[in-house]
């Protein structure tokens, strides 16, 4: 959005996230489920558009503890919406999952398949997508649903990345184990109805989702109500798949034990992006799973990537030295 000419705020309350992350724009420290802190904030900025990305997204975790996720995911994006509604904001592009599926009848999904979650985080994304479609027909919002299938990657010059304690997602975790990190890596089930019995995803980078974002928003400019977009490049990997293109980047031997299924794992899912390409004019560029593991390569090897997971000495000092007390709104200083 920056790149693009958009002036951007980022309101995080880096409960799951790292300061260091915040690179541009200006940043203000609070919880959409916090409504003095929106009002606050939308006080303060005439916004024109909101980018909805915050949300619980771990899938096991979800099947453990549900309501933790339709209030942080469900109830904090109403709270988010009301305020949009106070402040006359009537544009929303909205971080969703094609986990909003579930068990896929068709090898390739289209925007149109049946929507029938397999876990409470899917369903939470589900409820949120109903909320904007009705939103958008009772008081005229303008909404983008970005179905995201399996983000991936890193950004290519390594100043941002995943680095999650604990880490879940596939290609994070093969990265850092290939890089000598001791990490507990598992293939989760081989008895998928797949060709070598492990799930098949469908990976796209998270450059090329941050291009979906700004062509969506754009194209509230014109669009009215509700629309629903998947993003992935087309392609399905196994995890086994993954595990083999992981050895190739890195050189390194991956010896990965299997062990049963994971609850709530549909075994197959590959995205038509073709609505996407054709309406927003979307195009991935990195279209190769190997391109896409360099990109995490290079990131899990840097510096940055290591302060951030805490394993270089100073880490707090390089964080905070980066993003100082005094760029926080008043009321998030400390003393």
């Amino acid at each position: 959005m920056h790149e693009a000419g958009h002036e951007v705020v980022v309101c995080d309350d880096l409960s799951t996230g790292h300061a260091g992350a915040l690179l541009w724009g200006t940043h203000a420290y609070g919880s959409i489920d916090d409504t003095e802190f929106l009002r606050s904030l939308f006080s303060q900025y005439q916004f024109d558009g909101v980018l909805h990305f915050a949300a619980l997204s771990v899938v096991a975790e979800s099947m453990r503890e549900p309501q933790r996720y339709y209030r942080n995911n469900v109830a904090a994006t109403l709270n988010l919406l009301r305020v949009m509604r106070e402040f006359e904001v009537n544009k929303v592009v909205f971080s969703s999952t094609a986990a909003v599926f579930g068990e896929p009848q068709a090898r390739m999904i289209s925007e149109d398949h049946p929507t029938v979650p397999l876990n409470p985080y899917g369903l939470s994304k589900l409820m949120v997508e109903q909320v904007l479609r009705d939103s958008c027909r009772a008081y005229g919002l303008r909404a983008v649903a970005l179905r995201y299938f399996n983000a991936a990657g890193a950004d290519p010059d390594a100043r941002i990345g995943e680095a999650h304690d604990p880490e879940t997602h596939l290609i994070p975790k093969l990265v850092r184990k290939a890089l000598g990190e001791d990490l507990s890596v598992t293939i989760n089930g081989t008895d998928y109805p797949t060709e070598d019995g492990t799930c098949i995803r469908d990976y796209v980078h998270v450059d090329d989702l941050a291009q979906a974002h700004v062509l969506a928003l754009d194209h509230l400019d014109h669009a009215v109500g509700m629309h629903s977009f998947n993003l992935g490049n087309g392609t399905g990997h196994s995890v086994k798949e993954v595990v083999d293109a992981v050895r190739e980047v890195t050189g390194q031997c991956l010896d990965i034990p299997v062990s049963g299924r994971r609850a709530g794992d549909p075994s197959h899912l590959v995205a038509s992006s073709r609505f996407a390409r054709s309406v927003l004019g979307w195009e991935p560029r990195y279209t190769r799973i190997g391109d896409v593991i360099e990109t995490a390569v290079r990131w899990h090897g840097s510096e940055t990537c290591a302060a951030w997971l805490g394993t270089l000495d100073g880490a707090d000092v390089a964080v905070q030295s980066h993003f100082g007390d005094e760029n926080k709104p008043q009321q998030y200083r400390q003393g």
